[in-house]
């Protein structure tokens, strides 16, 4: 039963390139500084309060913390809204070189459309490599403005991050959600989107047609039917990234490890016998608990 209920806790947290490290609290990393925790402007107090509870820096010193408007949204995305609420809210912990990206939903019955794996897509995209990244709302919202202000997050820490990456990754997520919305599974979604950028970091395609055709066999591939709005847009998401200043050799690589670490972490749950044992056993009770109700 356990191992059933890790199944669905993958939905809700994904890793990308995660070593083994010890778990001890090994202190701040002086070369990156405090951790940030980035707050919705638009929260109120009591709302806040929570966020820092769920985050677990509740009284906590050894953090920075900042909050992202509606103002920020525009700063990073090009047909921003400066009137948005911003609810959803993040911790960032910056990493060292290799240490990859981690993505922690830790309120998923509050973030109702972006998923971990669609945050790490997006946030390769925007050029965001190494970090553990905690999410959370105190209110069911979408997602979005926590990926505004993991952006902000870098550039307080002193990092630029190229304008066209953050407004094309945030495209990016819009497209993923709209094509969940639009009947995709989520996990489908993510693996559509990660083996399509694949595909473009290895082929490096040098017009659209070409794009269209990397998309096309993916879809084939994947046996994922769209309707041709959703083609259009998909289509047009990935024409943008290949015109990105991007270092597609590196990134390949790191796309690579993404799939990868998904399909280990979803393939030794489901190839474990005691796991199916478990889920066998569970059905069992349950059907055994319903002919009791009935007699």
């Amino acid at each position: 039963m356990k191992k059933l209920l890790t199944v669905i806790a993958l939905l809700f947290t994904f890793s990308v390139l995660v070593p083994s490290y010890s778990s001890a609290n090994v202190g701040i990393n002086e070369k990156f500084g405090l951790p940030i925790v980035v707050y919705g402007g638009n929260l109120s107090a009591d709302e806040k309060a929570s966020v820092a509870e769920s985050l677990d820096v509740a009284g906590e010193v050894d953090v920075e913390e900042i909050e992202v408007t509606g103002q920020d949204l525009v700063n990073y995305i090009k047909d921003g809204d400066s009137r948005a609420n911003m609810y959803s809210s993040a911790k960032i912990t910056r990493k060292d070189e290799g240490a990859g990206l981690v993505i922690e939903i830790v309120t998923p019955e509050n973030i109702t459309q972006v998923t971990s794996e669609m945050y790490a897509n997006a946030m390769l995209t925007a050029g965001i490599e190494n970090a553990t990244v905690e999410v959370a709302s105190p209110k069911a919202v979408t997602g979005h403005s926590a990926l505004v202000g993991i952006y902000k997050a870098y550039e307080v820490n002193g990092e630029e991050l190229d304008p066209e990456r953050t407004d094309v990754a945030n495209d990016e997520l819009t497209v993923a959600t709209e094509l969940a919305d639009g009947g995709v599974e989520d996990a489908k979604v993510s693996e559509l989107l990660t083996e399509i950028k694949k595909q473009i970091a290895e082929q490096n395609p040098a017009t659209r047609e070409e794009v269209e055709q990397i998309v096309e066999d993916q879809l084939s591939k994947l046996q994922i039917e769209l309707s041709p709005e959703d083609r259009q847009l998909l289509v047009d998401l990935m024409d943008r990234i290949r015109k990105l200043d991007i270092d597609f050799s590196q990134w390949s690589t790191q796309l690579e490890d993404l799939s990868k670490t998904i399909e280990d972490k979803i393939g030794t749950i489901v190839n474990d016998e005691g796991f199916w044992e478990s889920v066998k056993t569970f059905f069992r009770n349950l059907a055994d608990t319903v002919r009791g109700w009935v007699n």
